[in-house]
């Protein structure tokens, strides 16, 4: 397996100015807060950072998480703060660049941020080193850098990719004979074939075709044939793992499959989601019927109930922050175990040091049900070569139905064993 611990290189970085750093964003206010007790506690700075898109046409969008973020600091200083201490928001465009991740980790050490938090990037050895540095927690990222399920400084609240294709390979092995993979020809992509493939034999399932794709094409006719033609015609998946690309896959393989059959698709959260079905036709797109494998909840559950009623009533029509969006809801879970933290250190005044030590000693963080209770002390991590810093190994399994994700089994499905097995065997 290509997907072992990875060594980070620490090397100096020259600051360079950039319109990230630049246009930062502050949520503030004045006066004390609600409910604080003669403004006695110090008000707690932080940053979410996440690129917004506008940088180019292949850039990644994440702008809802640094707009949830500033509204969860509306929302929570208008009803007393984080257990009365003032939350102030940082926010920087990370343009899915590393020079603008690395832009974004010195703003937050210039602005002495105690920590980064729901964020996305995916150049964790840009950002990782100087938040290292600087000794500032990095909670509740997205997953979609390396860095984030290995560094010691980093305290991530889903399982990242990793647990998504170990989820999904145990999805898939419920109904599919055959299971044909598409992904990216890169290192990263050997090491999602490799979890598929051990979810999948450990389910007594045979091992996935596996089907190298450019990351970077603009049609996917090469790889659908072959990846059609392994699944047959009759119980067999295509799953397909691309990111941005993923939706492109599937217009290449609904153009052919009429020729080889009646095949059920799949992918995760994060090359899928209720965003991208709603604008490819809802319950007319390409990907109804498909599994999909997600970190949490279903968006139609009653456990977001409560995200749903800050963003309706402090988003202010905001109309970057779609509920439905998986950066959306890290970013709220993130938040949520922030708060749960700076509730149990009780003092009047949060420092990084603080809250690394709280986290490290394994306080717990309560999410509502979105998660299970999150801890990250050394019993908890699941400590891992490839993976030692993940602590949720859940997953949970959606299917595409009217064209909306909905639940296609009740509850989590734990993939410790999946995870463990794939890093010991590669």
């Amino acid at each position: 397996m290509t997907g072992r611990l990875r060594p980070t290189s620490p090397r100096p970085y020259r600051f360079l100015a950039s319109t990230a750093a630049a246009g930062a964003l502050l949520v503030t206010g004045c006066g004390a807060l609600p409910g604080a007790t003669g403004g006695s506690r110090e008000p707690v700075t932080v940053m979410t950072w996440a690129p917004s898109g506008v940088a180019g046409p292949d850039v990644a969008n994440m702008a809802g998480m640094t707009a949830m973020a500033r509204t969860y600091a509306r929302w929570t200083n208008d009803n007393g703060g984080l257990s009365g201490h003032k939350l102030r928001v940082v926010t920087c465009d990370e343009q899915d660049t590393s020079i603008g991740a690395a832009n974004c980790a010195r703003l937050a050490v210039k602005e002495k941020a105690v920590a980064v938090v729901g964020s996305y990037s995916r150049h964790g050895t840009a950002f990782m080193p100087p938040l290292e540095a600087a000794g500032i927690p990095y909670i509740g990222g997205y997953g979609a850098s390396d860095e984030e399920f290995t560094s010691y400084n980093s305290y991530p609240v889903n399982g990242g990719q990793p647990a998504l294709l170990a989820g999904n390979a145990r999805q898939l092995a419920r109904s599919c004979e055959r299971v044909s993979v598409v992904r990216p020809d890169t290192l990263i992509g050997d090491d999602q074939a490799w979890l598929l493939r051990t979810g999948l034999t450990e389910a007594g399932r045979p091992a996935p075709a596996d089907i190298r794709a450019s990351e970077s094409a603009t049609s996917y006719d090469e790889a659908a044939g072959p990846a059609l033609q392994a699944a047959g015609a009759a119980d067999g998946c295509v799953t397909a793992v691309l990111g941005k690309r993923t939706e492109t896959f599937f217009d290449s393989f609904r153009r052919l499959e009429p020729s080889y059959g009646n095949v059920r698709i799949s992918s995760v959260l994060g090359s899928v989601d209720q965003p991208l079905i709603d604008s490819t036709g809802g319950r007319n797109s390409p990907f109804e019927g498909a599994y999909i494998t997600g970190w949490y909840p279903d968006a139609g559950d009653a456990r977001w109930d409560g995200m749903r009623q800050v963003i309706r009533k402090h988003a202010f029509g905001d109309n970057r922050i779609d509920p439905d969006d998986t950066g959306v809801q890290t970013t709220w879970i993130a938040y949520t175990v922030l708060k749960e933290i700076v509730r149990a250190i009780d003092s009047p005044q949060v420092s990084s040091w603080k809250l690394t030590a709280a986290l490290n000693q394994g306080t717990p963080a309560e999410t509502g049900g979105l998660t299970p209770v999150l801890r990250w002390s050394f019993d908890d991590v699941l400590g891992s070569s490839a993976y030692p810093r993940i602590v949720n190994t859940r997953v949970t399994f959606q299917v595409v139905r009217d064209g909306r994700l909905v639940a296609d089994r009740k509850g989590f499905m734990d993939v410790t064993k999946t995870l463990s097995d794939a890093s010991a065997k590669g």
